[in-house]
């Protein structure tokens, strides 16, 4: 079998996100229409330029031991419920540990544990209060460290660290790992946990958050002529793939399957995105799957809601694909989860090929006409999906796309 039809199996999903604690509720709620955003009333928050986020819908602290939640960054809470919940639907697989590795990427990592000890040192004035656990809770690394544990895997843990695109690149990342050989299954996905003053302070300062602040569930309207930046979200999304023999040999339930990927950077500017690069990753991913721009029939966009970012992807897409695919947007329901985005929407392009229905762009009420593509909007519209494209693009122009099919 040629390298570029090897494809990996998605056996499993699992999620924690601002419409819900699992990947089922995330994806009932995103079939109806539901905001994740909402107001932050925090002391901290009131005097910044944006006061709204898109907080997880269930607090670690509901799901996890109180124990182990004390030695792990928010972010890797949220990781290891994603994963347990992952692993479980795909049937806990039976794999020796040195074929089963593990790839969770983030844009930051622990950095609520960074500022939070640092605010301790500063207050304190003594290094004798910060915690031992501080390194392995601030360390990007940690999730996928945490998640191994778990499970046992020995066959590696990755942790792609680039930007928002890091959750897709882990996904890409998983693929490789099956195509090599390397891997019989590898659970995958991206996480992140930045609801916090520093940095939404700093991205209001790099003008990319909405300041709808009185209208919060309104606020994120990717490709509306009236969008005016993303909403910071928080959560984490992991796919359990296997190689197609290991699954099949072990009975296992398909539910799509993840063909191809490709990864480009712009070499161009650390935060404005490329239409060059973005049209290079998304054509290589269709070599990578062996599909023609035809056969694209649905495309999750990356979509964050701001002016540039949404008219760059726009005409990358029409440029690689044409604008004959339906398009959907779930960031203007979740927020932007950042180094976790890419995995959620992975696994929501997953759910759209297995029920054949693909959410409806939330807030879209004048679509700007800038924008040529056929965007979902109003309901989820129902559709013989068969083949559909992921996009992810990133501050340090970091671009990927990945090609997922649908199951008979």
């Amino acid at each position: 079998m040629a390298f570029s039809q090897v494809t990996a199996t998605v056996t499993g999903l699992g999620a924690t996100t601002p419409l819900g604690g699992t990947a089922a509720a995330t994806w009932e709620a995103m079939l109806a229409g539901v905001s994740g955003a909402s107001a932050l009333t925090d002391e901290w928050a009131l005097d910044l330029p944006s006061r709204l986020a898109a907080k997880v819908k269930v607090e670690p602290g509901e799901v996890l031991d109180r124990v182990r939640a004390r030695k792990l960054d928010r972010c890797q809470q949220l990781a290891l419920i994603a994963a347990r919940e992952a692993w479980a639907d795909a049937g806990a697989p039976e794999v020796a540990p040195e074929r089963l590795a593990v790839v969770i990427g983030t844009g930051i990592g622990g950095m609520q544990t960074l500022l939070q000890q640092d605010d301790l040192l500063e207050a304190t004035g003594s290094s004798r209060k910060i915690s031992p656990h501080t390194v392995p809770m601030m360390m990007a690394n940690g999730s996928a460290g945490q998640v191994s544990i778990e499970l046992g895997a020995r066959g590696g843990a990755f942790t792609p660290v680039s930007a928002c695109a890091s959750g897709a690149e882990a996904l890409a990342m998983a693929l490789d790992l099956i195509r090599l050989g390397r891997a019989d299954v590898v659970i995958a996905g991206g996480t992140e946990a930045l609801v916090h003053r520093t940095p939404l302070a700093a991205f209001a300062q790099a003008k990319t958050l909405s300041t709808r602040n009185e209208d919060p569930t309104r606020a994120s309207r990717p490709f509306d002529a009236g969008r005016d930046g993303l909403v910071l979200g928080e959560g984490a999304a992991l796919l359990v793939l296997e190689s197609p023999e290991f699954a099949a040999a072990r009975g296992a339930r398909p539910l799509a399957g993840l063909a191809g990927s490709g990864i480009t950077s712009d070499a161009y500017h650390i935060t404005a995105g490329s239409r060059e690069g973005q049209v290079r990753a998304i054509r290589m991913a269709l070599e990578s799957a062996s599909v023609t721009p035809q056969q694209i029939d649905l495309v999750h966009a990356h979509a964050t809601s701001t002016e540039l970012g949404d008219l760059t992807e726009a005409e990358s897409i029409t440029e690689a694909i044409g604008t004959h695919p339906a398009v959907t947007a779930t960031k203007s329901m979740t927020g932007h989860l950042l180094g976790g985005s890419g995995a959620l929407g992975a696994l929501a392009t997953v759910l759209a090929l297995r029920d054949g229905i693909a959410p409806a762009t939330l807030n879209l009420e004048e679509q700007d006409p800038r924008i040529k593509l056929d965007v979902v909007t109003g309901a989820p519209r129902a559709g013989a999906y068969r083949t559909a494209l992921a996009n992810s693009f990133g501050f340090g122009g970091h671009n990927v796309s990945l090609v997922f099919t649908a199951v008979d």
